[in-house]
């Protein structure tokens, strides 16, 4: 066990530094060559724009980005909700707050599925059946918040994830824990994919917690929702940023970066965490922030 432990630790490294050079890399050249472009070719111009992100906002953001993507990345849910729910509570409007998380939430579920992807925890059957209805369920419910308010579904969802987390533990409750087959993943993902984007939040809640709930392999389910949540969050960033337009580059640069830094994390504790310990922990979670919501929807919090 011993062995096996310090080959994955080993892994993890090196992935991690990977991850982190291809984003500092990337970082420069992508800001380097906007410059260059836009002819403000003095070194002293790219100096001045890192040193408009080296300020307290932005850390404060990328503490947001690495707690709620080590959330997500080990236990496939709740990074809409949470850093949505960090970020208002330091002062961020809700709507630039969802805004900057969907548009961050490419670069972080990218590498976080790239991550899963190198610790064997993608079920590419599972990835085929969500990936197309996800992003169209995404792009319809982003079309749909710009018209409608999509806190109007939230109550009803919640009544459906408390119920869910309940489900959860219960099997995490058994001595074995079996996995089977769920047919209707597709209408699940069209479904997730809607809820996520018009309420801000709700791929990974929704879909994580059906599937698990119904009895599918934990960590492959994690992985491959994980994954898969790089085009839904794309899709939807982009009819965001179609529609209403984008101005918090100092919220995303943090939350990109943050997210970056756990991502990694993430994928490897879900691929050494224990099934039933991440059910509970996951159906607790999930109970906690059902409860949450509909008492904010009735005015209590």
């Amino acid at each position: 066990m011993e062995a096996v432990s310090s080959i994955s630790f080993s892994r993890l490294m090196r992935w991690y530094i990977i991850v982190i050079a291809l984003l500092i890399l990337t970082t420069i050249t992508t800001v380097s060559g906007v410059y260059l472009f836009a002819g403000k070719q003095t070194f002293q111009h790219v100096v001045s724009f890192f040193q408009y992100f080296i300020q307290e906002e932005f850390f404060n953001y990328l503490l947001v980005g690495i707690v709620a993507q080590l959330i997500d990345g080990s236990l496939g849910m709740a990074y809409g909700v949470s850093s949505t729910s960090f970020l208002i509570s330091t002062g961020v409007s809700p709507a630039t707050a969802s805004a900057s998380v969907h548009i961050a939430e490419v670069f972080t579920s990218g590498i976080s599925g790239i991550s899963h992807w190198k610790f064997g925890n993608i079920d590419r059957n599972m990835f085929k059946k969500l990936v197309i209805p996800g992003a169209i369920g995404a792009a319809l419910g982003a079309y749909f918040l710009t018209s409608f308010d999509g806190d109007l579904i939230k109550p009803y969802i919640s009544v459906y994830l408390l119920i869910m987390g309940f489900i959860i533990l219960a099997k995490a409750a058994r001595k074995t824990v079996a996995f089977k087959n769920y047919r209707h993943m597709r209408k699940l993902a069209l479904l997730g994919g809607f809820i996520d984007a018009s309420g801000g939040g709700g791929w990974g809640p929704v879909v994580t917690t059906t599937l698990i709930g119904s009895g599918k392999n934990q960590k492959r389910t994690i992985g491959t929702v994980n994954a898969v949540e790089f085009l839904v969050a794309l899709t939807a960033s982009g009819i965001f940023t179609l529609f209403i337009g984008i101005n918090s580059w100092l919220v995303i640069a943090g939350l990109i970066v943050g997210g970056a830094i756990a991502a990694p994390i993430g994928a490897y504790v879900c691929h050494k965490i224990n099934v039933r310990a991440a059910m509970s922990v996951i159906g607790l979670l999930i109970i906690f922030l059902s409860i949450r919501t509909i008492l904010k929807s009735v005015g209590i919090l």
